[in-house]
């Protein structure tokens, strides 16, 4: 349940209207929304109940000044994830009803997954800050095979974050924070794990292979396009791409057959922009068999190695350390 924010305001002398809630409902005074989510491609999340980038802001508080749950996180936190809460934004596209999250870097542009804007433009993603704020972007950049996206906003902004391409080890411990499931912030959330190995990762036979860590830590969908640090520092090693949720061929294959049959017993529903929807039976099947396979968390997941980035940043002459 929400946790509601009783008792009046220090400065102001009324009642709180905020709320802090991790949960799928989330309530307060005057305000209720419903926010129902499942994973999309390798990561984002996607909002089946959609609300848009207004209702975004206002779910998440009403207030322009930190939010109380911000406050609270960075009283609790030490210096260098202080920094790395100050630099890690939610970022969301309605048109998709993609969310992931983002990071800000020295040369003031925000990184985030290609996944997570796929099939967005520039004026239609919005990033949120842990304070609130939230900036609109003047271009967008994307490497498909590498899975990184390059946002520049429209206001500069400031971040304390290093690049740092040093060797990392197996058994580093490694943490993120961001935005995973249905947890909307406006405060990121830390997720913590260790480097377990890495991948080859490769889009199609015919593109170039791509370095990542296999991480062994709690990573979920929204968690993509947030920064890898090495623990206990505000060095980002790596970018948060994907989790591993198995599934054989045969499966695959089944849910997809579900998802495409359109006979059987039929339903009629409405979707979120009120219109009137006609599907069947399996297909719903199917979406219900998606989410749930998503919400599988085997504590393994992988991140982009650092050199990738670098190479991006470069490619696009953008100097990023």
């Amino acid at each position: 349940m929400p946790e509601r924010l009783n008792g009046p305001h220090s400065k102001c002398g009324k009642p709180h209207k905020g709320f802090v809630s991790s949960n799928l409902t989330l309530a307060a005074k005057k305000i209720y929304y419903r926010v129902d989510l499942y994973s999309r491609d390798n990561g984002a999340t996607r909002v089946v109940n959609r609300y848009s980038t207004t209702s975004i802001k206002k779910h998440i508080t009403m207030s322009e000044s930190i939010p109380i749950s911000t406050q609270w996180l960075l009283d609790a936190s030490e210096e260098p994830n202080r920094k790395a809460i100050n630099s890690v934004y939610l970022i969301y596209c309605d048109k998709t009803q993609s969310k992931g999250t983002g990071f800000a870097i020295k040369s003031g542009q925000i990184i985030t997954n290609w996944h997570v804007v796929k099939g967005c433009t520039f004026a239609e993603v919005v990033a949120i800050s842990s304070d609130n704020k939230q900036l609109k972007f003047t271009k967008l950049v994307v490497d498909e095979n590498r899975d990184l996206a390059i946002l520049t906003p429209e206001s500069s902004i400031i971040s304390d974050l290093e690049i740092d391409n040093q060797k990392v080890e197996t058994e580093t411990k490694v943490l993120t924070w961001g935005h995973p499931l249905a947890y909307n912030g406006p405060s990121p959330i830390l997720s913590v794990g260790y480097l377990a190995g890495f991948n080859d990762y490769q889009k199609d036979k015919d593109s170039p292979k791509v370095k990542r860590y296999i991480i062994n830590g709690a990573l979920n969908p929204g968690n993509s396009g947030g920064p890898l640090f090495i623990a206990g520092t505000n060095k980002v090693v790596g970018v948060v791409v994907a989790k591993h949720a198995p599934i054989t061929q045969f499966l695959l294959s089944a849910i997809k057959a579900l998802a495409e049959n359109k006979n059987g017993l039929q339903y009629t529903g409405t979707n979120e922009k009120g219109e009137h929807i006609n599907f069947a039976e399996s297909q719903i099947v199917a979406e219900l068999l998606e989410h749930q396979r998503k919400l599988t968390q085997v504590m393994l997941g992988e991140a982009i190695v650092i050199d990738e980035l670098i190479a991006f940043l470069k490619e696009n002459k953008i100097e990023g350390r």
